[in-house]
């Protein structure tokens, strides 16, 4: 009996020698697991110290703020910005299926600058002024194909700019942006009373003069207002009716971009997305755009110009229209899209001016040439686009010296034809850029 218990005993002392050595090895891989946890959280927050390190270097490399966050987030760099030419496009407004807006936009990350320039929407794009009709005016080309780039060809024919991208926005989208981002604070410039008496019986403006918060619904009517219910429209030195809404569309497009640039309403960018899909068309290219996001956040509209065309009304086949004057309007082109110099070319006591024409089939030449001309002293008052041709050509108008005619050549590096012409276009030479320029 002894035996037994002291046999139980020892059975009773191993197990309890076993929990011992259990609790043991527990407590030491606890341990253990306790030193690879703090190893591995070390690890990581080093990586994470070195990887925010880096983030924040080059957060600052791309000049700090949103601007340099938004760099860094899309694996940009400063090469990124030096790389960035000047982007142009076309935006284009839709109301009640008409092209109502029609703005030229320019914007240089460089140096920070942009501007726009309204198209008056009845501008006459006819070929015959004796038979014109009211599908010459440039706000019914869109409608004939429903095909922005049909309003894209019509501007780059009036202003003979080589515009390849368009934004097409139905005015929906920018009451919903108004909306989403609280309204905008505009300076309304007079009181506005009208009612639409059609049959659609549609729209009715009612706004006081002054400072007061738009928001969306008020928004429609200030961009769509024209003259009042007694005629009256907007003062002359402001510009009454289609050159006062014009005024107006720009002047409060600049205070929404002013507005919605803010640092708050980037956290609405989702929003402003969806947005953009239900209302906006545009051919721009996404890889293209996502390079100008990070600059355009930190825009100041104070670098933001606006202008429209020169133009005078006159009236064609019974119809009124927009007649663009030719000769200021090249001007205004040259100095908003084409630096506007006017150097005098060496040799010469006055400069020589040259009207420039792309029949490359490269749109790119145009701009290339115009640096090469500029660049020794030339100065472009006119370009455009033209039939294609195999070799450039320089019309001397003005009878100007052999030597510069062919200085010329020498500059483009092309082997011109040269030959004499009339005195008609405002310019000593015109050059003619043919698929023989590299």
């Amino acid at each position: 009996m002894n035996e037994h218990k002291a046999k139980r005993m020892k059975n009773n002392d191993n197990t309890q020698n076993q929990k011992q050595k259990n609790n043991q090895n527990k407590k030491t891989r606890k341990k253990s697991n306790h030193k690879t946890l703090k190893r591995v959280f070390l690890v990581i927050t080093i990586i994470f110290i070195i990887l925010f390190g880096v983030f924040t270097y080059r957060v600052y490399e791309n000049g700090w703020g949103l601007q340099g966050f938004l760099s860094t987030l899309l694996g940009q760099n400063e090469q990124t910005l030096a790389d960035l030419d000047r982007i142009d496009f076309l935006l284009i407004g839709e109301s009640g299926n008409m092209t109502d807006t029609i703005i030229i936009c320019s914007y240089n990350p460089k140096d920070q600058t942009a501007s726009m320039l309204s198209v008056p929407r009845d501008t006459f794009i006819g070929d015959s002024e004796s038979s014109a009709s009211t599908s010459d005016k440039i706000n019914c080309v869109y409608n004939i194909k429903k095909d922005p780039m049909n309003t894209v060809k019509a501007v780059n024919k009036v202003t003979g700019l080589n515009l390849k991208y368009y934004v097409f926005v139905d005015t929906k989208a920018l009451i919903e942006v108004i909306d989403a981002i609280g309204g905008v604070e505009y300076d309304v410039p007079i009181d506005m009373n009208y009612d639409d008496t059609s049959k659609q019986n549609t729209l009715h403006i009612h706004l006081k003069k002054g400072l007061q918060k738009i928001d969306g619904n008020k928004a429609e009517q200030l961009l769509r207002f024209r003259h009042n219910n007694d005629g009256s429209s907007y003062p002359k030195e402001y510009g009454d009716n289609d050159l006062g809404r014009m005024r107006t569309q720009r002047e409060f497009i600049k205070e929404v971009v002013k507005q919605t640039l803010k640092a708050n309403n980037i956290l609405k960018l989702t929003e402003f997305i969806e947005i953009a899909n239900k209302y906006v068309d545009t051919n721009l290219p996404l890889d293209l755009v996502k390079n100008y996001i990070p600059y355009a956040v930190s825009f100041n509209t104070d670098n933001l110009t606006s202008d429209m065309l020169p133009n005078e009304s006159k009236k064609m086949n019974e119809l009124w229209f927009v007649k663009i004057i030719e000769s200021d309007t090249q001007k205004l082109i040259n100095d908003k899209f084409y630096g506007g110099k006017k150097e005098v070319a060496e040799g010469e006591e006055n400069p020589i001016t040259v009207q420039l024409l792309n029949g490359s089939g490269n749109s790119n030449n145009l701009e290339k040439v115009l640096k090469l001309l500029e660049d020794n002293g030339f100065d472009v008052v006119k370009v455009g686009n033209t039939t294609k041709q195999k070799t450039t050509s320089i019309i001397n108008r003005t009878k100007q010296s052999d030597s510069t005619v062919s200085k010329i050549s020498n500059i483009m590096n092309v082997k011109s034809k040269k030959t004499t012409g009339k005195d008609n276009v405002d310019a000593d030479l015109t050059i003619t850029i043919g698929s023989d320029f590299k």
